[in-house]
């Protein structure tokens, strides 16, 4: 199992992961970019050059998570979503695909911009299995006492692996 990342040069990070961890993240950046769709935009040649879309709120429970509303007054909250989202789903497509970039079997070493941007994919593939699992802040705890055979058991030792990941670069990177 992979030891992590740590500090490498001028800022960047290092790590080593054999094939199966590649394949299980490429799995899963690849899910993550297939689920946030390129933003949408109007037909008006000025909102398309803004990024101005949709308003409404996802349906789907992921993407409400992966797209907070940033104010309690849904009218509000809709004209923030509207001006924000597009930009904020390239953001996640363009961390997830460098993500992809990045992996390799054995050692890698990620500069400081590719670093950080998996460090926003990690947090966005944890959001996304997290809130399919309906993980709560007692999952680690629960693990600690579950039974191998429960059903649970592999897909929480994931979430439990990729929240090692996104910890260890946080610390490499500061």
């Amino acid at each position: 199992m992979s030891s992590g990342f740590s500090r490498g040069r001028e800022g960047g990070v290092v790590t080593n992961f054999d094939d199966a961890e590649v394949s299980i993240l490429r799995s899963l950046a690849s899910h993550t970019l297939d689920l946030v769709e390129p933003g949408e935009t109007g037909d008006d040649p000025l909102e398309r050059a803004l990024g101005i879309g949709p308003a409404e709120k996802p349906d789907d429970p992921v993407l409400a998570r992966l797209f907070p509303s940033a104010y309690e007054d849904a009218e509000q909250s809709a004209d923030f979503r509207r001006y924000t989202e597009t930009t904020l789903r390239e953001g996640k497509r363009a961390d997830a695909q460098t993500m992809l970039d990045g992996l390799e079997t054995g050692h890698a070493e990620l500069t400081l911009e590719q670093a950080r941007a998996w460090m926003r994919a990690l947090n966005d593939v944890r959001l996304v299995l997290g809130t399919r699992l309906e993980v709560t802040e007692e999952a680690h705890n629960e693990l600690a006492g579950m039974s191998e055979d429960d059903p649970r058991y592999p897909v929480l030792v994931l979430y439990d692996w990729l929240t090692y990941l996104q910890e260890t670069l946080v610390h490499a990177l500061w």
